[in-house]
């Protein structure tokens, strides 16, 4: 079943990964809300690929990790983690994959395909890394 995303938390989570150009940003959406978070990357927290640099891979970690986690006991659980990929297209990666796996979280993931110059794409994935929804870059813009 497709979690749905609202034109406007599209948009912002397309802002996000405008913001933090050149590095991928994250973070998770709560039903009608977005959660910005820190990519955590640069500090080598990353479980599988901590050789990684911040412009290629994205972590959350910390406080914003056990937020994450908690959520799921309250009123507005974590439904969708989102992050960019800084080459312009919106696709489920291996490392992507591999950190899915291990978390364990029941979400969906919103990958957002980002470029110097505008957001390209955005795809919707299941927890079966089935891709569910796309959208073009003229909708998130």
């Amino acid at each position: 079943m497709i979690v749905p995303i609202s034109r406007d938390l599209l948009r912002e989570v397309a802002r996000h990964a405008r913001e933090c150009f050149p590095e991928e940003c994250c973070g998770y959406l709560t039903g009608d809300a977005i959660v910005r978070c820190t990519n955590a990357q640069a500090s080598g927290l990353h479980p599988t690929t901590p050789d990684r640099g911040p412009e290629t891979g994205f972590v959350i970690a910390g406080a914003e990790l056990f937020a994450f986690a908690r959520s799921f006991d309250g009123p507005s659980p974590a439904r969708i983690v989102y992050h960019s990929h800084t080459n312009g297209r919106a696709y489920f990666s291996e490392v992507d994959r591999d950190l899915v796996r291990l978390a364990g979280y029941p979400v969906q993931h919103l990958v957002v395909g980002v470029t110097a110059d505008a957001v390209a794409e955005a795809a919707l994935f299941d927890e079966q890394f089935v891709e569910i929804a796309r959208w073009r870059g003229e909708v998130l813009g």
